[in-house]
């Protein structure tokens, strides 16, 4: 099994930046294929970005593609996403996800979950 801990949200005003990450522990994060995923409020959860065990595959939602970046660090067991170029429609809260097997966009292809952090786009 793994934990993951999301960090680095916050306020932010339209077109600024923020960098979330997720830690994870227990068994290493490089078994594990990992996703961004974000839900705003009255909303279901959405894709936002995924990326393979070694970092050499991602994918974005049309939404974020050219403003987010997914990346990740093995040898920290954390994963990224650089977010710029902020609006206010990505307010919500984003959790990172993993999966052993599954490199999906659908977040019931996703075993284990981060308690979410909240990030706000001030307009």
């Amino acid at each position: 099994q793994v934990q993951l801990v999301e960090s680095g949200g916050g306020l932010v005003q339209a077109g600024g930046s923020l960098r979330l990450s997720c830690a994870a522990s227990g068994r290493t994060s490089s078994s594990y294929h990992m996703g961004w995923f974000r839900q705003a409020p009255g909303k279901e959860r959405e894709f936002v970005a995924r990326i393979s065990r070694t970092g050499g595959s991602t994918y974005y939602a049309d939404s974020v593609k050219g403003r987010f970046t997914i990346s990740r660090d093995n040898a920290k067991n954390t994963v990224y996403l650089q977010m710029n170029s902020l609006k206010p429609e990505d307010t919500a809260v984003y959790y990172c996800a993993a999966d052993p097997t599954f490199y999906g966009t659908e977040s019931l292809e996703y075993d284990y979950w981060g308690q979410g952090t909240q990030v706000t786009v001030s307009s």
